[in-house]
């Protein structure tokens, strides 16, 4: 089963190269920190503030294929957690048929928050990394 969620905050530190962002369960308590990379943190909190650079950098640039090729975004899942690292998968519509497509958790919030792109965390997942 898969459980809606929502970016709540991203934390950026100065001192690491470490980051964070925290889901949010839409309809529940249940939050989820993920530890990022500095650049996907920056990318993120940059998507997420409307602010477009000069060229486009990676997750405009694939924004930008998905929207050239016809296709939607249409949901993130964060569907495995093994020794500590969060999975993913976009989930595309194209020419009528279901894509997906393996992905880092930063890379496809990346992608998806700028267009608003539901995310969802599978239960099991979820309750695993509450867990620890």
């Amino acid at each position: 089963m898969e459980v809606r969620m929502e970016l709540a905050e991203i934390r950026i530190s100065d001192t690491s190269d470490q980051q964070i962002i925290v889901l949010r369960e839409r309809a529940g308590p249940r939050f989820l920190p993920i530890v990022i990379g500095n650049h996907e943190a920056h990318a993120i909190d940059r998507r997420v503030k409307g602010l477009a650079p000069q060229r486009p950098l990676t997750h405009e640039l694939l924004a930008n294929v998905i929207e050239q090729l016809h296709a939607e975004l249409e949901k993130i899942v964060i569907n495995d957690l093994q020794d500590h690292t969060y999975f993913a998968k976009l989930v595309l519509r194209a020419r009528g048929e279901v894509v997906e497509v393996d992905s880092r958790p930063s890379d496809a919030i990346a992608l998806g928050v700028a267009g608003e792109v539901p995310i969802f965390v599978e239960e099991f997942v979820l309750k695993e990394a509450l867990r620890n």
